[in-house]
């Protein structure tokens, strides 16, 4: 059991609202995307004033592919900008870049940097995690096979396959935009994490609402299923 007071150490976000914060200012939807990506740049830079160990975003899932292609393209195109634009920013602030998902069946000229920005990030301290052509339902199954590979199916067994096993167990799974699901999102992981969802569209989420998610954090009791 944890009290109150407790600090969380990996939060996992996710970013719901750009579409309608494009339309709502009469913007294309391309234009909440980038918008989207600027906090996440904010966000990341805001990291050293917390106690965060890890954060992970939820980028782009595997339904995602379901979009009009035209969106998909462009959500391809500002990853390949955030990548090329960012990752001395990440190497200079002692970030580790670690990919959940099958970021592999992307194209290959961004499965490439991002093979490079895994690499010339490995020694990062503070990690951010990103979700990538990921399903957790997928994830699941993918972990279970593996474990039935070598023998009785157990619950160390499935984590010990799943994308973030190297990852501190989750505490505070937030969702931006008043929606209230998990998409497919770190089902597993979030089995006792806290959750916490904002009316704020993504792209108006800044640290300050981080720091206030943290704050109500601090504040809540986690039981982990006892009394």
């Amino acid at each position: 059991m944890t009290g109150e007071g407790a600090s969380a150490r990996h939060v996992a976000i996710i970013m719901d609202g750009n579409g309608r914060w494009a339309k709502r200012k009469h913007l294309p939807r391309a234009m909440g995307h980038r918008k989207g990506v600027e906090a996440v740049r904010e966000l990341v830079r805001g990291l050293q004033g917390t106690e965060i160990e890890c954060l992970t975003l939820y980028a782009f899932s595997s339904e995602n592919w379901k979009r009009p292609e035209e969106e998909v393209d462009d959500l391809m195109n500002l990853m390949r900008k955030f990548i090329k634009s960012d990752l001395p920013e990440f190497v200079a602030n002692d970030v580790r870049l670690h990919i959940l998902g099958d970021w592999r069946g992307l194209a290959p000229d961004i499965v490439e940097m991002l093979e490079d920005a895994l690499e010339q990030t490995a020694k990062g301290s503070r990690t951010l995690a990103v979700a990538l052509n990921y399903g957790s339902h997928a994830e699941i199954v993918q972990a279970a096979r593996q474990a039935a590979a070598e023998g009785e199916i157990t619950e160390e067994g499935i984590a010990r396959h799943l994308y973030s096993a190297d990852l501190p167990p989750l505490d505070l799974l937030i969702r931006t935009s008043g929606e209230v699901r998990l998409s497919n999102f770190l089902l597993w992981q979030a089995a006792y994490a806290e959750m916490l969802f904002l009316d704020v569209l993504w792209p108006d989420f800044t640290p300050d609402h981080l720091k206030q998610a943290l704050a109500e954090f601090a504040e809540r009791e986690r039981r982990f299923g006892g009394r």
